[in-house]
């Protein structure tokens, strides 16, 4: 499934009150493995840091320096999982309490 609609899913049912575990654990440790990766990456968040003195995010929109990109797909997918685990949370205490 693709992340932005299986993201947008998980807020749907957080909306609804209703609480899968197994597709927010699902979220949590996928969103997180590859937020991993990015970081480790040949063109990744280190390799922006390091090699290319942390280059402005916030530069066109154009695909031409692939660390940049790389950099701005680990910071969105640790957006997702902060989404995702405060959803999760929320839904956990919501199902604790009744």
């Amino acid at each position: 499934m693709d992340p932005p609609i299986f993201i947008c899913s998980l807020c749907f049912l957080t909306i609804t009150h209703k609480y899968y575990p197994l597709a927010f654990y699902t979220a949590l440790i996928g969103y997180l493995a590859y937020a991993i990766y990015k970081i480790f990456d040949a063109n990744g968040v280190i390799d922006w840091i390091t090699l290319h003195d942390e280059e402005s995010l916030v530069q066109t929109m154009k695909a031409e320096k692939p660390w940049i990109e790389e950099a701005r797909e680990f910071f969105g997918l640790l957006i997702c999982w902060i989404v995702v685990l405060i959803n999760w949370v929320y839904l956990k205490r919501r199902a604790g309490n009744n």
